[in-house]
């Protein structure tokens, strides 16, 4: 497979003296031979190499190149900006060196667990290799659209959209941050190399589910966010039980058997653990009344 090949040129600003000067001997061999057919014959000759030569002028903006081709031959590419003078038979192609946005509308698609989901991307990329972006692919500013929904649902396969039960450490697309960014940028540079394409940097810029189960999983986050709150209380309220009945074996404030503590135990975890305020109730009598 042929590479990319750098090529050098000659100056512009040369090959327009030359034009100038095949003008001038065009319009004095009309003057000299007094408009006669040698005459016309000579000047429409040296016209016809100005304008040969003038189809052979070319100017590379920075960050831009042009692929030279010849009868189907590649030839080489120019790099360097500035004003040229190339051979009039070359195809020039030109082919820019920037980089580029691709915001790519959320696709739906489908993740590890089989869950539809709505997932957008934010690729920036741009020309590495210019013979491969001109002659390996048709064209490849619609190969990199292409590619790039291609590598998004692959990535979205390999992955959930989250996780519910805290003590999974699996990597989601929510929670997984930069390694899923490195993989999908991974994934991208695999399948755009052929094109010549370097991929600069690869996002994603939109993630949600799907509008058929958003309601549902809405839900599930939401009890899941209460069940891991309420897991919390009943925690804190446990040591803080435990707590107060050490103090109070402790310090001797007060005698407690087994039934009495049982008792003293309920009471304090319906208060602590409660998720309103607890109305008190003073008992006036002995504590067996």
């Amino acid at each position: 497979m042929e590479k990319e090949k750098v090529t050098s040129t000659s100056s512009g600003y040369f090959c327009i003296l030359v034009f100038l000067a095949f003008i001038g001997m065009g319009v004095c061999g009309i003057l000299l031979y007094n408009q006669s057919a040698t005459g016309i014959v000579i000047s429409m000759l040296f016209f016809a190499l100005a304008i040969f030569t003038a189809i052979g002028l070319i100017v590379v903006n920075p960050n831009e190149s042009s692929v030279l081709v010849l009868f189907g031959e590649y030839k080489g590419t120019i790099k360097q900006n500035g004003f040229f003078w190339v051979n009039p038979f070359f195809v020039k192609k030109k082919i820019s060196l920037r980089a580029r946005n691709l915001n790519r509308e959320p696709i739906k698609v489908n993740d590890k667990l089989g869950n539809p989901i709505m997932i957008g991307i934010v690729l920036v990329w741009k020309v590495e290799n210019t013979y491969k972006a001109a002659f390996e692919v048709d064209d490849f500013a619609h190969f990199v659209d292409i590619q790039s929904e291609s590598a998004t649902r692959k990535l979205a396969g390999h992955y959930a959209y989250d996780n519910f039960d805290d003590e999974q450490k699996e990597i989601t697309l929510r929670a997984g941050g930069e390694e899923v960014h490195l993989a999908l940028e991974r994934e991208l540079s695999e399948r755009l190399v052929m094109a010549g394409i370097k991929v600069i940097e690869a996002r994603i810029s939109y993630l949600a589910y799907s509008s058929e189960i958003a309601g549902a999983m809405l839900r599930r986050q939401q009890a899941t966010a209460v069940v891991a709150a309420r897991t919390k209380i009943v925690e804190g309220a446990v040591s803080m039980v435990e707590l107060a009945l050490d103090q109070l074996s402790k310090k001797h404030v007060v005698e407690l058997d087994e039934d009495k503590k049982a008792s003293m135990v309920s009471n304090l975890m319906v208060v602590l653990c409660s998720d309103k305020d607890t109305t008190p109730v003073v008992n006036t009598g002995t504590l067996h009344q």
